[in-house]
């Protein structure tokens, strides 16, 4: 606590005048440990004042500790280990611990790189036309959209890292690894909802890839089923991105036959405005935390949790698609740093 000059004075005079820290304190004047500190340093010194302790200088100034942040910033990834070679020519001899104390100092936290698609140019402008398109829908308006994608799942599959609390000599504990294979299996899975809930979702045969015949396939027999269910005779639109089979003459033929309207056009690498991107991280943490061993088991669990998913969590992501729109209009067409939930 900061006691000022004259209630340091007053707490010397009653110190001088017989009266104990006891006796003060009930006064009210000051906390009282802040007076017993007062009194204690100046039957020791001498006098009100607390001295600074001394401590050991720092080695840089506010000018060089501003230009190691710009350094960083230039680069973002040059290591601490890297840093003090670059500090060093603007006089300055510190070690990476003492970086990375600056760096924090100045806001500057390490973290692991985001991953986001690569952007073109022409990307970005395709993201800000779609963008400035849709600036003015509402929650209502995206809730007549299905939106649609496909995504794989791997055994074992969890990509990220997992933190563990342990002891000593626990390391290879059953409880406190991650199982790992060399070649995960995976699963491609082909999806699709609206903010009346999730649709149908089918998992591709084993060892089958993508192309066009199996997409209409699935847009006959999961698409059609799902507009029919969620929207009956109601308007709607369908969403995929540019990927080559659906760009397909066959299949824009085909969703032109059965009357079904495409919103877009879709912008090139933009999986983080599809808000379904949201709903296979959800799908994803729910499977992965009921740790799979086996490929049945997982594809059973994968039908099982895309079921449980409520359309109160379909509404919540589509109801947050305007604030997303803003979002990437502000940010010129630059991936987005909000989540949809």
């Amino acid at each position: 606590m900061v006691t000022c000059k004259e209630t340091r004075a007053v707490i010397i005079a009653l110190h001088k005048k017989g009266f104990t820290g006891k006796d003060i304190a009930a006064s009210k004047i000051a906390p009282k440990l802040t007076i017993y500190r007062i009194i204690k340093n100046f039957k020791e010194s001498g006098s009100i004042f607390v001295k600074k302790a001394s401590g050991r200088p720092r080695k840089s100034s506010k000018h060089q500790d501003r230009l190691l942040k710009l350094i960083q910033l230039r680069d973002r990834g040059t290591t601490s280990t890297e840093l003090p070679q670059e500090w060093q020519q603007a006089g300055v001899s510190a070690s990476a611990r003492t970086v990375r104390r600056r760096l924090l100092e100045g806001g500057l936290v390490s973290r692991r790189a985001a991953k986001k698609p690569l952007l073109y140019r022409k990307n970005i402008r395709d993201r800000l036309i779609f963008c400035k398109r849709y600036r003015d829908w509402t929650a209502e308006d995206w809730g007549k959209v299905i939106f649609s994608d496909d995504s794989p799942f791997r055994l074992f599959g969890a990509s990220v890292k997992k933190l563990v609390r342990r002891r000593h000599g626990e390391r290879y504990h059953q409880s406190c690894v991650m199982p790992t294979v060399k070649h995960p299996e995976t699963i491609h899975v082909w999806g699709c909802f609206s903010a009346k809930g999730v649709g149908s979702l089918t998992i591709l045969p084993k060892n089958t890839a993508m192309n066009k015949e199996w997409y209409q396939h699935i847009l006959r027999e999961q698409l059609l089923p799902t507009i029919q269910e969620q929207f009956g005779d109601e308007q709607c639109l369908f969403q995929h991105d540019g990927a080559p089979y659906h760009k397909a003459k066959v299949i824009t033929k085909w969703l032109g036959e059965q009357n079904i309207d495409i919103l877009g056009p879709w912008p090139g690498n933009s999986p983080d405005l599809n808000p379904i991107e949201n709903l296979w991280s959800i799908l994803k943490r729910r499977v992965d935390k009921q740790k799979p061993t086996n490929s049945d088991k997982l594809q059973a669990l994968i039908m099982q949790e895309w079921a449980a998913i409520s359309q109160d969590v379909a509404q919540k992501l589509i109801d947050s698609m305007p604030g997303q729109i803003a979002e990437f209009l502000k940010k010129k067409g630059q991936p987005s740093n909000i989540d949809s939930l």
